[in-house]
């Protein structure tokens, strides 16, 4: 490769420049509200627990089952029309908080509108990222877009602690404000570029027969097995460490994921399906050992392995989600997003029920050494079963072919 080559190969275009600081800046906007929504709702409204968590959860639901629709919408409309359709939502729903904040039912209105915003835009935005580049800078582009929605997400609820509870009119005012402005810069977005090669499944670069593995299927069980941490580690860490050291935590681990993705991009899109998964369900129960052991290192320790995990097979489903399917890719990232939100929610309703278990046998780190073997299974359950199905696919090409032959 020359230099000139690969000096293209390292550049972003500047619509694809664009899009990575909007990333940026609609995740930041996003996590200065989002993060605080149960106090709003409960504190400030007045709405009971178990409405509070009702709500929520059909907001959860729209953000990702809802992105099945932006397919449909984007093949209807285009790429660059579903974001700002998607930005206007999110931008009246952040405005419509304002009024909100005296009336539930505009709330809770504002919230689903932000959601159903939320599950057009981010299949688009992906989609536009990858249009018209070749599939060797598919991990580049992807992994430059997880980074920029992650460092976002760090920097919005502390960015936002100073007004959430103190003047959230004006919290909610700025929000809108940004989301407007990220809205015009999408106006002038050009057109997106038809791929140059036919939408077909692409075979492995080594030519080997590809797996049998769904990556929509090992989307699924990948964010159950990651949703553990996300949802409990709080639980677990602050008692027995600080809340300061739990906020630590969390910061090094967004850092380290923006900073470590697009440096493992490469190695990760090299990587045989079969073979990202054992390192990422790998480092998943390796963190998940690590932070039943307990103290300060062992749920410092834990959080970096469980980062390599995300890491690992988050990017590999996409990209093998892509490189499976003639589908548009807004509609992959759409099925990818539905994937998404089965395995959160199976790992908050498995997790609820295994950890209160844990917590009445006297052992909360029992909750982690049995999600640590779930860790370690369901890689194995996943392989087996793609065997299985590659098995079952080539076994009536052999027999067609022998009848040709005879």
């Amino acid at each position: 490769m020359s230099a000139e080559q690969a000096s293209k190969h390292s550049r972003f275009t500047a619509p694809q420049g664009f899009l990575l600081a909007g990333s940026f800046l609609i995740t930041l906007g996003s996590f200065a509200v989002l993060p605080y929504m149960s106090v709003l709702l409960h504190q400030r409204l007045g709405l009971g627990l178990g409405v509070v968590g009702f709500v929520l959860a059909v907001a959860s639901l729209i953000q990702f089952a809802g992105g099945v629709v932006a397919g449909p919408v984007a093949a209807r409309i285009g790429l660059r029309r579903s974001m700002l359709l998607a930005l206007a939502l999110r931008t009246a729903g952040f405005a419509a908080f304002v009024p909100g904040l005296t009336s539930p039912v505009l709330a809770i209105g504002a919230l689903l509108l932000v959601s159903s915003g939320a599950a057009l835009y981010l299949p688009a935005n992906k989609a536009y990222l990858v249009a018209g580049s070749p599939d060797t800078d598919r991990p580049r582009l992807l992994s430059a877009s997880s980074s920029a929605f992650n460092a976002g997400m760090a920097l919005g609820p502390p960015a936002a602690a100073p007004l959430v509870l103190g003047s959230p009119g004006v919290l909610f005012t700025c929000v809108a404000g940004l989301f407007a402005l990220v809205g015009v810069g999408h106006a002038f977005l050009p057109r997106e570029e038809a791929r140059p090669e036919t939408a077909a499944p692409q075979e492995p670069p080594s030519g080997e027969p590809r797996s049998g593995l769904s990556p929509f299927l090992v989307t699924v069980v990948s964010v159950y097995a990651f949703m553990f941490f996300q949802h409990y580690l709080a639980l677990f860490a602050v008692p027995r460490t600080s809340a300061g050291f739990y906020g630590v935590v969390l910061m090094g681990y967004a850092a380290l994921l923006v900073v470590a993705q697009p440096l493992l991009a490469e190695w990760i899109a090299a990587l045989s399906y079969p073979a990202a998964l054992r390192w990422g369900f790998g480092a998943m129960a390796a963190g998940m050992a690590a932070i039943a052991g307990g103290g300060h290192a062992g749920i410092a320790v834990g959080g970096a392995l469980l980062c390599l995990g995300e890491i690992v097979l988050f990017l590999k489903n996409d990209l093998e989600a892509l490189a499976r399917s003639s589908a548009p890719p807004a509609t992959v990232f759409g099925r990818q997003r539905l994937a998404a939100g089965i395995g959160a929610f199976a790992s908050g309703v498995v997790g609820g029920q295994l950890y209160a278990a844990a917590e009445s046998a006297g052992s909360a780190r029992a909750f982690w050494v049995v999600v640590c073997l779930q860790c370690l299974l369901l890689p194995v359950l996943l392989m087996y079963g793609g065997r299985r199905t590659a098995r079952g696919r080539s076994e009536p090409r052999a027999e067609t072919a022998s009848e040709l032959r005879g």
